[in-house]
């Protein structure tokens, strides 16, 4: 089959891999009909020296089950189906908890002999525990939208829970990336009052007033902060969520932030001493998030997208075949493309 590999920074390639196969009982050979690219993946682009054993590139797909192993129940020859960004059992004691991101069998697309996402199949470890089933049909409308599930909607849901958004709230949303924008969808759909995106390229923020940001603030620094606290009456707002990951994105959450309030960082951080001193400390500012759990949400968030509530999908906004796979790489690095589909 042919499926993507990354050999050095501003190197991507699609090549002939092997045909996935079943190796162990509870796993599942999926055909992909969709895959993406996402903002994360563009740290490697950016950044991997060269290596003469690529990595295997995507963790978000849908797709059509081909063949179970044995051991596979949940799932059959024919279904429709998203992949969380990790595969786990969906058993396990952190699993049960809602923390599959932690689960004692599971692991990430793309390594130790695992497929990526970003191919025309992919072998899938502990199918009944991965796998969700899709009430469409693979020429469905609607598989863009549920295609988010797999990753960025499941991530913005993440932020805007552990942040504890609830109704009448007051929200800033840093970042207008796809991650940014479901936290938006996600803020709105928990009941927050106010949604103030802070975000500078016009497209990604007017969708974001589509998706229910009440108030965007295009600056940054000391003037992002301050245009944000004169919406808020001086105070800021109660629920910040960084879907970043960079340094500078945490310090403008740390300005923004109601004292007393709750940061929630998803964005995947791109650094490792995190601000918080004694000024935030003495400000009773709460820092939670971290990765998302994507299966646990699937089927909570799944109803919103099937009754047109939400259309979380609109963050595509280009389309390319696999082959063409480097063009949507370098369209998202030059900040051309907001987020990149990938039709096999």
């Amino acid at each position: 089959m042919r499926a993507t590999l990354l050999y050095a920074a501003d190197d991507v390639r699609v090549e002939d891999v092997a045909d996935p196969k079943i190796q162990n009982p509870t796993d599942a050979v999926v055909r992909i009909v969709l895959s993406c690219i996402c903002g994360s993946d563009l740290w490697p682009y950016k950044s991997a020296p060269p290596t003469d054993t690529p990595r295997h590139m995507g963790h978000e797909f849908l797709g059509v089950v081909e063949e179970t192993g044995s051991d596979v129940t949940a799932v059959q020859r024919g279904d429709v189906v998203v992949a969380p960004f990790v595969y786990s059992d969906n058993t396990c004691a952190y699993c049960r908890e809602g923390l599959q991101t932690s689960c004692v069998h599971g692991g990430r697309w793309g390594v130790k002999g695992v497929d990526g996402g970003q191919g025309e199949a992919a072998r899938v470890p502990y199918a009944d525990g991965t796998l969700v089933k899709l009430p469409a049909g693979e020429d469905s409308e609607l598989l863009p939208d549920l295609l988010t599930l797999s990753d960025i909607l499941c991530t913005g849901y993440h932020a805007a829970r552990t942040a504890g958004v609830q109704r009448g709230d007051t929200v800033t949303v840093v970042g207008d990336g796809a991650v940014g924008l479901a936290g938006v969808i996600s803020a709105k759909l928990l009941g927050a009052e106010q949604i103030i995106l802070m975000g500078r390229h016009s497209a990604r923020t007017d969708l974001g007033r589509a998706f229910g940001a009440t108030d965007v603030v295009a600056e940054r620094g000391e003037d992002g902060i301050a245009a944000v606290k004169e919406l808020t009456g001086g105070e800021g707002t109660r629920k910040v969520l960084e879907c970043v990951g960079l340094k500078d994105a945490l310090v403008q959450s740390f300005g923004v932030v109601r004292d007393g309030g709750t940061i929630s960082r998803v964005g995947a951080p791109q650094f490792t001493d995190v601000p918080f001193g004694f000024g935030d400390f003495m400000r009773n500012i709460t820092l939670t998030g971290g990765v998302a759990p994507a299966r646990a949400y699937i089927e909570e968030l799944m109803p919103h997208i099937l009754d047109g509530s939400i259309r979380p999908g609109r963050v595509f906004d280009r389309t390319v075949g696999l082959e063409k796979i480097g063009e949507g790489y370098r369209a998202m690095s030059d900040r051309e493309a907001l987020k990149v589909l990938i039709r096999p």
